[in-house]
């Protein structure tokens, strides 16, 4: 099994009993705005270390990033095979490049 499955493993055995000072019980308990918020504060600290160029900041913000997405997933019943399954089906698609809207930005 690997880092991720066993973390969602983790979060599982967490939500189903709640210890008292448990971080991913609090989480749990607060409910899904409070997962969503603390998702959206490590995507910005995400991007903020990557920013900075600071790679040993970046793998911290990224692990954080992991953990309260693997809460998220657990909160709606999402399991790690559901996203190996949708990762793979993009895998399989060839020549999906999207065409962006060009932007003037001198207007």
């Amino acid at each position: 099994m690997d880092a991720f499955s066993e973390l969602y493993k983790t979060v599982l055995e967490r939500k189903a009993n709640a210890q008292a000072g448990s971080y991913t019980g609090y989480l749990f308990a607060q409910g899904l705005d409070k997962i969503l918020k603390k998702l959206g504060e490590e995507c910005a600290e995400t991007i903020i270390a990557a920013k900075n160029g600071a790679k040993a900041e970046l793998i911290g913000e990224l692990s954080d990033l992991a953990f309260h997405a693997a809460v998220l997933m657990a909160q709606c019943d999402v399991a790690p095979a559901d996203i190996a399954a949708e990762l793979g089906r993009r895998g399989e698609k060839v020549g999906n490049l999207k065409v962006f809207h060009q932007v003037d930005k001198n207007t």
